[in-house]
């Protein structure tokens, strides 16, 4: 009998062992690896009385209270994942709708900036624009007015242009600058043998100088230098100026003698084309405007015609008066 009773007593023991392992086996699987134990653990009080067996002892009571606490949190983990789930998930909807919202009471941005800055840019743009051209129209006027105005006294200009010369005339006279003291006096340089320029600038400086004559009782000496030596002999220029006016003068003389008084005269010549003897000559197309004491006055281009060389020379010759 004792023996039958300590075989029972040994087997209810070995099952009490049993079911606290699979007790504890079965709380571990419950339990997450990153539980929330501090913040659930108020939630996870139940009544000691409800989890305590009769007969189970200290032992039943700690594991179930360990399954009980491990369960509570592995569920309340649960919700909370799942109302985060829901929240993300179910609210996307709703958040969506609310953002929208949100947005469309909104008004939108760089709407009213942008047109703020295109009207700035557009002010910007026509003020500098009118700046510009009012700086431009200022400019313009000083180097116009520079240009009218005439400076007194010494200058490089009046001291570049014009010097002493020795040439033969058309009848045959050694001439030089002294000869033509006391007079005004306008000097263009050119060659006998050109087809059109020369004749053109020649006309229009005889017909001037008839012009100043009788519009301000002005003397003018028209001059004109060869810049060919070689065929413009005496007799060639002779014939030449004949055509043109009984008080132009014409000057030649040798190639260096030529060559002495175009650079006096900061004037440009040039043989081109040559074909035996028959050759144009490049050259500088200027009158120089000279007073009684053959010190240079202004020069006058071919953009100038009768009437604006004949106003002109007469204005120059006004001033230089005063």
């Amino acid at each position: 009998m004792a023996t039958l009773v300590s075989r029972s007593s040994n087997h209810l023991r070995n099952i009490r062992q049993y079911l606290q392992f699979r007790a504890l086996s079965h709380c571990r699987s419950l339990v997450p690896a990153s539980s929330t134990v501090g913040t659930l653990h108020h939630q996870a009080i139940l009544p000691i009385q409800s989890v305590i067996p009769v007969d189970g002892g200290i032992q039943h009571w700690v594991i179930n209270r360990r399954c009980l606490f491990s369960t509570t949190t592995s569920s309340s983990t649960g919700n909370t994942e799942n109302a985060e789930s829901k929240s993300s998930g179910g609210g996307d909807h709703s958040g969506g709708s609310h953002q929208s919202s949100s947005d469309t009471g909104k008004p939108v941005r760089g709407g009213p900036v942008s047109w703020m800055s295109f009207l700035l840019l557009v002010a910007t743009g026509a003020g500098l624009i009118y700046y510009y051209d009012k700086e431009k129209k200022r400019h313009i006027e000083d180097i116009s007015n520079a240009s009218k105005v005439v400076k007194e006294g010494p200058s490089a200009g009046r001291a570049a242009i014009g010097g002493p010369f020795n040439l033969i005339n058309h009848e045959g006279k050694r001439v030089a600058e002294k000869d033509f003291l006391g007079k005004w006096s306008i000097i263009y340089f050119g060659f006998t043998h050109c087809p059109d320029i020369c004749p053109d600038e020649l006309q229009k400086l005889t017909a001037a100088v008839d012009k100043i004559k009788d519009k301000a009782g002005i003397e003018i000496v028209p001059v004109f230098i060869s810049v060919d030596p070689e065929r413009d002999t005496v007799e060639q220029v002779s014939e030449y100026v004949k055509e043109f006016h009984p008080k132009l003068i014409g000057l030649t003389g040798s190639p260096d003698e030529i060559k002495s008084v175009a650079r006096a005269y900061r004037v440009y010549y040039m043989k081109t084309a040559e074909e035996d003897s028959d050759y144009l000559v490049d050259h500088s197309i200027v009158m120089y405007l000279m007073s009684p004491k053959m010190e240079f006055i202004k020069f006058f281009g071919k953009n100038n015609d009768v009437d604006s060389l004949t106003d002109g020379v007469i204005k120059e010759i006004k001033q230089h008066k005063k």
